[in-house]
């Protein structure tokens, strides 16, 4: 059965998907599978929709319409959608196409009953399933009415939700076609979903089996609860067997219908324990075909089962590949970086190559595989002491994967146990001195990078940037530059549990940091409001960049009456933090320097809400508080036993704390200055790949590693579909959540904080910012649109150091992502904001506008009011 507007199920694979969509070419693939049967059917192919397409001209203007606008605008996308498929289903089905459907339908037999079920070209693809997005009709009979239902397949390309779920997908509506699968249909006992891997969890070892009585409907639908099975390893592990009141059954003239269950086997099992296990082997064969996990519906009739449709499970984390089958525990880069956001490929190549440690890649996202050293005791117990102390929650989630018996070996300590031969080394001095020296140190490496690269094109660019990168390491791996970064956390550490002993105070290190010297993201955020204040004296100047729309506003901004000085001091900053951006840790992100728009939000909110001089102010209360709290702690220290021995040993900390704190943040700083130096080379060098006709775009280059770069520069040859499939994959990157641990077997494992001491109904995570305050939540996801007003709680998915300007004009801190000495943590500590990060969904759970209550002693969120 071939031809241009039908072909027979056994005629199609999945190298037809342009042809009969992902159903279709999925069912071709599933009926050339050895054991597995496929109801008979055929395809009725997208050159019959574009067939009947052209018999209505109107829906192409509708469609650059749709094409146009945005997810949000759904008034408009309905009322769209609801014309095109008014239009596509008034439409007389051609007679020819009609012929061939109809003789089609004879070899299943004239008056079989049949499943008519929507297959569009985007659907069921790798990175995006578009599962219920179309159209199913069950159980239709004759000819007549099976043309009618391919008619109503057509026109649900175009439901609201389809479009909508395109829109959010990046897929054109315009390119889009829909394909129809006629299938003889099956009358089942059971029906339902298997999953070749957990769903929830995302463990590839276990398949889930959701199965109910009659048609799958009644699942799909929510008429009834499933009995559900999980099988690990040929056994099944859990089960639980649902009380199923309802079924969905055919009606012996056509259609469907929702029937009692007879009371009697209300609470018996779908399915037997083999029946599970058989289909659950069958599954596997099924997965082994694809190469990867399937959502896989099934029909129990007489004679075994029917698999009916098969589609690759998009919501899985990725696991990071490996060259051998052992068992391994990842932990997210992302979270200890506050950028839990998808990597291009280049991005996450260089962070590779100038890491300190080897991390692998996995949905666009970086881990460090720390199987050694939780699998040896000591270093088992100083890891999760050190995480702990940062994010209880991923200590919690590796604990929870060492529960398991027999996960993870237990393997000899790698090196023994006791001082280095020569004794300890000695602990480094609290000097200012030795930070002066860091900084220094740091900023002459920075130079020499400068000036050394200036001359730098072609290979030998690329050789230069790999001799870079070990001076990259290098600086991060600097002995003393360590020591001085874990002199001020331990300093904290020490402080906080110390003085919670002698005086049953919690989290005093928090108020001792604020206004500690020489942080530069805090200097960063204060430098902001500096800006303002230059600003602020000029309303030309303030009108004019509330209308700024793109990035070369400089050069005009000049030409207004006190524009001068507030391009100086605008590009005065830039000089100093221009490298910096939202994401910073992916070279590809656009820096402030390359997109200076991205600022003015943040700016023309402190012209708003701040008066002049208040970055010295704030710095300088800060200091006060700070101040008055040593004093304070000091004083009632004295009165304990043996406090003049006690407030002394305090006091060496804080000095401690005070001295190296504020160097915690360089480190970062420097990278991410040099990162500007490599990016502005890279882009340089694909511009001039471009000139020669080597690359379309030079931002094509962010979707190739770094050798493949260098051998792009060395060939002059690039391949231009791995450009596209890298493109298509970081999009679909986006909808994917990094888990904090993640095990070679696609366990995703978030683990918990374990408190009982959160009042009902509030939302808990880790206090990392003594102090309370009231006020109103701002759910801001991207930083460029902030609109903040003196007093607001700002709640987000995270903070890297670009955010702090932020901070100096906000009450308050809430964030999904981070830990105790995570850059956003610190900074809201050296501002003295109250602050709980690791909040489980924040940005989804508190609304924007709410008054939210913040806890940022005790670690919870209380919502006082609805938006």
């Amino acid at each position: 059965m071939t031809g241009p507007y039908v072909l027979g199920l056994q005629d199609v694979d999945v190298d037809r998907i342009a042809v009969v969509g992902g159903k279709g070419a999925h069912l071709g693939a599933l009926s050339r599978i050895e054991g597995v049967r496929v109801p008979d059917g055929f395809c009725v192919t997208t050159d019959a929709f574009r067939r009947l397409m052209a018999e209505a001209p109107s829906v192409h203007d509708d469609l650059d319409r749709l094409s146009r606008l945005t997810a949000d605008d759904r008034e408009t996308v309905r009322t769209l959608s609801a014309r095109i498929r008014r239009t596509i289903e008034e439409i007389t089905v051609p007679g020819d196409l009609a012929a061939a459907v109809t003789g089609a339908l004879a070899g299943l037999g004239e008056r079989a009953a049949c499943a008519v079920r929507s297959s569009a070209t985007a659907e069921d693809l790798p990175t995006a399933s578009f599962a219920g997005q179309q159209d199913t009709y069950l159980n239709v009979v004759g000819p007549t009415a099976v043309l009618r239902h391919v008619s109503r397949c057509w026109a649900s390309l175009f439901t609201e939700r389809a479009v909508i779920y395109r829109q959010r997908n990046g897929i054109d509506h315009r390119t889009v076609r829909m394909a129809v699968v006629v299938q003889r249909m099956v009358f089942p006992q059971a029906s339902g979903i298997l999953f070749t891997a957990d769903p929830v969890t995302g463990n590839r070892k276990v398949a889930t089996v959701d199965a109910g009585f009659g048609l799958g409907e009644a699942l799909v639908s929510g008429l009834m609860n499933p009995d559900v099975f999980k099988v690990r390893d040929g056994e099944i592990v859990d089960r639980a067997i649902a009380v199923k009141l309802r079924a969905v059954h055919a009606r012996p003239g056509g259609g469907t219908r929702d029937v009692a269950v007879d009371p009697a086997r209300q609470a018996a099992p779908a399915l037997t324990d083999a029946q599970v296990l058989g289909l659950v082997r069958l599954g596997r064969r099924i997965e082994a075909h694809f190469g990867r996990p399937q959502d896989i519906e099934w029909c129990l009739a007489d004679d075994g089962f029917r698999i009916v449709q098969s589609r690759p499970v998009t919501t899985l984390f990725p696991i990071p590949g490996t060259d051998d089958q052992d068992n391994h525990v990842y932990i997210s880069v992302g979270h200890q970086q506050m950028m839990t956001d998808p990597m291009r490929t280049l991005g996450i190549s260089v962070w590779q190559l100038t890491a300190m440690a080897p991390m692998q890649e996995a949905g666009g996202r970086l881990f460090v595989d720390a199987t050694r050293r939780l699998a040896s005791p000591a270093s088992r117990a100083a890891l999760l002491d050190l995480v702990g102390k940062g994010d209880p929650a991923i200590r919690d989630a590796l604990e929870t994967v060492l529960s398991r018996d027999g996960f993870l070996p237990s393997l000899p300590d790698a090196d023994p146990v006791g001082p280095p031969p020569g004794g300890a080394p000695a602990p480094i001095a609290t000097d200012p001195a030795v930070v002066t020296e860091l900084v220094e140190r740091n900023q002459a490496s920075l130079a020499a990078l400068k000036r050394d690269i200036r001359t730098k094109t072609g290979p030998a660019l690329f050789d230069f940037l790999l001799e870079a990168f070990g001076e990259h390491r290098r600086m991060l791996g600097d002995r003393q530059s360590m020591q001085a970064i874990m002199a001020g956390m331990e300093a904290t550490w020490w402080l906080n549990d110390t003085l919670r002993e002698w005086l049953g105070e919690k989290n005093a290190a928090d108020t001792l940091t604020l206004s500690a010297p020489g942080n530069i993201t805090s200097e960063m955020g204060l430098a902001a409001l500096d800006v303002a204040d230059v600003i602020r004296p000029h309303p030309e100047v303030v009108a004019f960049l509330q209308g700024v729309e793109d990035d070369d506003f400089l050069d005009a901004l000049a030409k207004l009456p006190g524009g001068t000085e507030a391009r100086d001091a605008i590009e005065a900053y830039l000089d100093r933090y221009g490298m910096r951006c939202v994401g910073e840790i992916d070279i590809t992100r656009p820096r402030w320097r390359e997109r200076p728009a991205t600022l003015l939000p943040v700016i023309l909110d402190h012209v708003r809400n701040f008066g002049p001089g208040a970055a010295g102010q704030r710095f300088e209360r800060g200091l006060r508080k700070a101040r008055e709290k040593e004093e304070d702690v000091l004083s009632r220290l004295r009165t304990l036993p043996d406090g003049e021995s006690k407030a002394a040993e305090a006091k060496r900390m804080i000095d401690r704390l005070r001295t190296f704190i504020g160097y915690r943040e360089y480190p970062k700083y420097g990278v991410i200055s040099r990162y500007f130096v490599y990016k502005q080379a890279l882009l340089g060098e694909a511009e001039r790949l471009v000139r020669a006709g080597v690359l379309r775009d030079r931002e094509d280059v962010f979707h190739l590693t770094f050798q493949e770069f260098h051998d792009v520069a060395r060939s002059h040859r690039v391949d231009d579909e791995l450009v596209r499939r890298r493109k298509e994959a970081f999009r679909s990157y986006h909808a994917l959540t990094p888990p904090r641990v993640l095990t070679s077997e696609g366990e995703a494992v978030s683990g918990a904080y374990r408190r009982d001491d959160v009042p009902a109904g509030a939302l808990s995570g880790l206090p990392v910012s003594a102090g309370t305050v009231e006020g109103r939540a701002r759910v801001v996801l991207d930083m460029a649109r902030a609109d903040l007003e003196a007093g607001d709680i700002l709640v987000t998915a995270h903070t890297d150091p670009s955010w702090s300007p932020l901070f100096v004009g906000i009450a308050g801190l809430v964030t999904e992502v981070g830990g105790l000495m995570t850059h956003g943590a610190v900074i809201a500590r050296e501002y003295g904001l109250p602050a709980v990060v690791g909040v489980e969904r924040a940005t989804r759970l508190i609304q924007d506008g709410q008054r939210i209550r913040v806890h940022g002693t005790d670690g919870y969120i209380e919502i006082l009011t609805t938006a």
